[in-house]
C-alpha cells in the first residue's frame, strides 16, 4: 500500500492504490482545506480550488493533471496566485489518484510577495 506523508501535519498514512488523496486525508482526520473552506467547498469536483496541495515528492506516483485541474489553475484567480512559481508541484487533492508513495504539503499560501509574482517580465541588462 502506498504511503502518503503530510509535511505540515507530520503524519504518514497508508492508502489503497488508486484511492483519492482528498478522501483518504479526510478519513485520516487530516484537513486539506482551510477553516471555512472545510465547510464551503465543491465536495471534490475540482471547481473551487480550496483543496490545493503541493506535491513535494512522488508526483510520478499520482495521476496526470485532469482537465478540471488545468482549467482551475488557468482561470480561478485564487488558485492562479497560489500556483505562481509552483506550477510543477501544485495539484488539487480532490483530483489526485494515489498510485505510489508521495509527500504532500497541505494548505499552501498565496504567493503575494514571492519573487516570481513581482518579477519584471524583462530583467535589466
Amino acid at each position: 500500500m502506498p504511503k502518503v506523508v503530510f509535511v505540515n501535519e507530520k503524519q504518514e498514512i497508508e492508502v489503497p492504490t488508486g484511492s483519492n488523496l482528498r478522501t483518504e486525508a479526510r478519513k485520516a482526520g487530516l484537513e486539506v482545506h482551510g477553516t471555512i473552506e472545510s465547510y464551503l467547498n465543491c465536495m471534490g469536483n475540482g471547481v473551487c480550488g480550496t483543496c490545493r496541495v503541493f506535491v513535494k515528492k512522488g508526483m510520478e506516483n499520482l495521476n496526470a493533471k485532469t482537465l478540471m485541474e488545468k482549467v482551475n489553475f488557468a482561470a480561478h484567480p485564487v488558485t492562479m496566485l497560489a500556483s505562481i512559481g509552483h506550477e510543477d508541484e501544485i495539484r488539487l487533492a480532490c483530483q489526485c489518484t494515489v498510485n505510489g508513495d508521495c509527500t504532500i504539503e497541505t494548505q499552501p499560501g498565496l504567493n503575494w510577495n514571492g519573487e516570481n509574482f513581482w518579477q519584471k517580465p524583462y530583467p535589466n541588462k
